[in-house]
């Protein structure tokens, strides 16, 4: 995968987890996901309010109750509980921004969320719930947490709408370290085979070069929840020409990419010498800091969407073919790589995530689809793909992007107190 990648850092400034919240809810490749109830997008389990959107009028046909955010009188106004699909209108009294959610009094399960409710400003929230106690949590940008009133209905008929308790910093903390050692095992092979690489093009042999290639890259492919962590080493690496005003002769342009170009290219493996020398180099230079490096755990979530939806943008769009043809080789490791990622996150998931086991099947279709491009250990270039086969790959693993939007607002952090 292709540069630019967000950069994590050790200690995320006040409300961080507010703004990847956001950019999930606005970015372009996660609309399909969003189910639009009552012009409010509801994602990941529960119902979320984004930024902007004023209250829903009554004509809707659904109850709706005006709520108070504040720190005197939060939930104040729901007064007449009752069961079924209904509309809080939330309205922030204070003098701050503020965050609130819906949440089940007992456990804390959070089943709807408003982010960024502005003072004097006037929300929808809708949700729908059965019997159960109930309760309001309002949470200013500077300020503790305030919890309302308890609410208690009775006599429905049918549950409520999904919720998911939050996800805490230190709840990631023990998925982040074991994922850090699976990448420090993933090292000594990325090294092996980068190495087997170089000395291909050190003595000449272009054909074995050609065949060593792929297999080291799809190893460095395989490691995409790490990426951001990797810094300015992934573009040594794995950089493409993009911003790059001399394109595939600019001197910025190295790593795989750059001897993926010379090998299928006609260059000789004397000019390829230096190429795949800096990215031998490189990778050695990743291996020796990696026991350094930390990894943050409120990206780990996040990771997890993000490796398959650059997939979309740069592999299954030929933006990264320089002349091998094996972008779909990049997306079978790059699922490998979110399938590892979600292995270590799955102790968080399986209690929060109502659409995991849908996930799960669409990984193993999308999994049986693209191995079916590869015949022989020789991958179908995109071009040669008919178009019932590569609108097949394009609509499966956008299913599977839009489903992990699930993952990575479920295991975003969220305060608590």
């Amino acid at each position: 995968m292709p540069e630019p990648r967000p950069v994590p850092v050790s200690t995320p400034p006040p409300n961080a987890a507010v703004r990847r919240r956001r950019a999930l809810l606005v970015g372009g490749a996660l609309g399909a996901v969003l189910a639009v109830v009552a012009g409010v997008s509801a994602v990941g389990g529960w119902t979320r309010s984004g930024p902007g959107q004023a209250a829903a009028p009554s004509s809707d046909g659904l109850r709706h109750t005006s709520v108070e955010v504040s720190p005197g009188g939060c939930g104040h106004g729901w007064t007449r509980p009752q069961p079924g699909k209904q509309v809080f209108d939330v309205r922030n009294t204070s003098g701050g921004a503020a965050e609130v959610y819906l949440t089940d009094a007992k456990t804390g399960a959070v089943y709807a969320e408003v982010e960024g409710l502005g003072p004097g400003t006037v929300r929808r929230m809708p949700v729908t719930l059965g019997s159960g106690s109930y309760a309001f949590k309002c949470l200013p940008d500077d300020g503790d947490a305030v919890t309302g009133p308890t609410v208690r209905i009775t006599g429905g008929t049918a549950g409520s709408g999904p919720a998911a308790v939050p996800v805490t910093q230190q709840d990631l903390i023990p998925p982040t370290l074991a994922y850090q050692k699976w990448m420090q095992a993933r090292m000594a092979d990325l090294v092996s085979r980068t190495g087997v690489l170089r000395a291909a093009v050190d003595r000449g042999d272009l054909a074995a070069a050609r065949a060593a290639w792929l297999p080291a890259h799809l190893v460095y492919e395989r490691m995409g929840a790490a990426y951001g962590t990797f810094g300015d080493a992934d573009a040594a690496i794995n950089g493409t020409t993009a911003g790059l005003s001399g394109g595939v002769r600019d001197a910025g342009f190295t790593g795989f990419h750059r001897v993926e170009y010379g090998l299928w290219h006609g260059e000789s493996a004397r000019s390829l010498r230096g190429a795949a020398d800096r990215l031998d180099k490189a990778v050695r230079a990743l291996r020796d800091s990696w026991p350094q490096q930390r990894m943050d755990p409120a990206d780990l979530g996040l990771r997890a969407h993000e490796i398959l939806e650059n997939t979309v943008q740069f592999e299954l769009t030929g933006r990264t073919d320089y002349g091998s043809g094996t972008n779909l080789a990049t997306a079978r490791a790059n699922l490998d790589g979110t399938e590892t990622l979600l292995g270590y996150l799955r102790p968080l998931l399986k209690t929060r995530d109502t659409g995991l086991t849908g996930l799960d099947s669409w990984l193993d279709r999308t999994r049986r689809t693209l191995d079916g491009c590869e015949r022989g250990g020789r991958w179908t270039p995109l071009s040669a793909l008919d178009r019932t086969r590569r609108e097949k790959v394009d609509s499966d693993v956008g299913e599977v992007v839009e489903r992990l939007a699930d993952v990575a607002v479920l295991t975003d952090v969220r305060r608590t107190a």
